[in-house]
């Protein structure tokens, strides 16, 4: 599922328990917090066991589903024990299976409502650890699941229980009672009336709104605005558009130019290229740039163009659509929008002058595109100032002050206006 990916929720089985499958043949659709996507199988047999409904929330490794494979041919297969005693490889097989599917068994919630992985209920059983001594143990997981190290630790020390109030002590400290934390708690009901709507929030949505929140309390953020000269960009691309699509089959933008010239001052500016964890920073040596696209559905989703320092125009052309027509299509892979280390967002494109974007987390900056305007402007010549008709923009850029101070941020956008308004008009591509 690609790193920081830690769970997926199952939206559709495409296969039901008896179908056969093909090699490589999709068996089940699952979501993540971005995108949609559909699971291959990797062998072909008989799909025998679903281990989770639809809408069940799994972990990655977690085992889904059990498919029965057979071997090179329909006969059977014979393996020779160390004793020399011959078993029927079917029978192995067909074990392996009610090995696998108990393990689901024991991998339900409890009666009192606790939820025990397959793993550790797995080792409670090899350990015969029973359903009361589970109920004690204390987790450190998720939502105060019992972990693998929680239960092993366990019989490590004798089977010996913490005491109930410790557990509450130790909630207490990680999550102190402030006015804060009450008033979020308390926050005033909303009245509705017999003629508003109420719709639900879409699984993404709340997703966005839960990644959304988290940033805003995770980074310090503080924003810079500088207003650039594009007008030379605008008039080369009027002069190759139509010679860029004869020759690439692509249709050019402003978006890859831009993105081209951001990933190229990243290398310039390194420390806006990184992320934190805890009291360390970590610096990031590829420059792998998020791309904000809007879909069908009014969602947002931030694709990522790999290595973006090393592509020229024409391949970050090719990148820029292929990613913006996969996300229309709603056909972006996980690894499509993983292992982003700085976003550009356009909000132009809705007609905004500017925006104040929220950091997408464990980023450290983001960069909002204004829309392309003419507006009246000063133009200074040698033979004195006039007024005249320019192509203009502003550029802002949110950053998290905890380790990007004022003069970085603002240092970064001078050089992106820079190197935007000194594009050679006269230039090929």
């Amino acid at each position: 599922m690609g790193e920081s990916v830690a769970e997926a929720t199952i939206t559709s089985w495409l296969k039901n328990i008896g179908d056969p499958i093909e090699m490589d043949e999709a068996i089940v659709e699952i979501a993540t917090d971005k995108v949609d996507s559909e699971v291959p199988s990797d062998v072909e047999g008989t799909l025998v066991e679903i281990l989770f409904e639809v809408d069940a929330v799994v972990k990655v490794g977690d085992t889904i589903a059990i498919i029965e494979t057979l071997g090179d041919s329909a006969e059977e297969k014979i393996v020779a024990t160390h004793s020399d005693e011959i078993i029927d490889e079917a029978t192995i097989i067909e074990k392996e299976v009610e090995n696998a599917i108990e393990a689901k068994k024991i991998g339900k919630v409890s009666e009192s409502g606790k939820f025990f992985s397959p793993l550790v209920r797995n080792i409670a059983a090899t350990e015969n650890v029973s359903m009361e001594e589970l109920e004690a143990i204390i987790g450190t997981g998720k939502d105060d699941r019992v972990t693998k190290n929680d239960i092993l630790a366990y019989i490590e020390s004798g089977r010996s229980v913490a005491k109930p109030v410790q557990k509450e002590i130790i909630a207490e400290v990680q999550q102190p009672k402030t006015a804060a934390t009450e008033t979020v708690k308390t926050a005033a009901p909303i009245s509705v009336s017999g003629e508003d709507e109420i719709i639900e929030m879409s699984r993404m949505g709340k997703m966005v709104a839960h990644h959304m929140v988290a940033s805003v309390q995770t980074s310090a953020h503080v924003q810079s605005f500088i207003e650039v000269d594009v007008t030379n960009i605008v008039k080369w691309r009027d002069r190759v558009k139509d010679q860029f699509f004869a020759r690439e089959g692509e249709k050019i933008t402003y978006t890859p130019i831009f993105m081209m010239a951001v990933a190229n001052i990243i290398k310039k500016f390194p420390m806006v290229n990184i992320s934190v964890d805890g009291d360390k920073i970590i610096k990031r040596k590829a420059i792998n740039l998020g791309m904000a696209a809007s879909l069908a559905d009014g969602n947002l989703i931030v694709p990522v163009i790999k290595n973006a320092d090393q592509l020229n125009l024409v391949g970050m052309t090719k990148a820029v659509n292929d990613l913006a027509n996969r996300a229309r299509k709603g056909q972006l892979k996980p690894d499509d929008i993983q292992g982003g280390t700085y976003t550009v967002t356009n909000v132009g494109s809705f007609g905004s002058v500017f925006g104040t974007p929220i950091i997408n987390q464990p980023q450290v900056a983001i960069l909002a595109l204004g829309a392309v305007r003419k507006v009246p402007a000063v133009i200074e010549t040698p033979d004195g100032d006039f007024i005249g008709i320019r192509h203009k923009m502003f550029v802002s850029h949110s950053y998290d002050h905890r380790v990007v101070n004022g003069a970085l941020g603002g240092m970064f956008i001078k050089a992106v206006k820079e190197s935007l308004e000194a594009w050679d008009v006269k230039s090929d591509f």
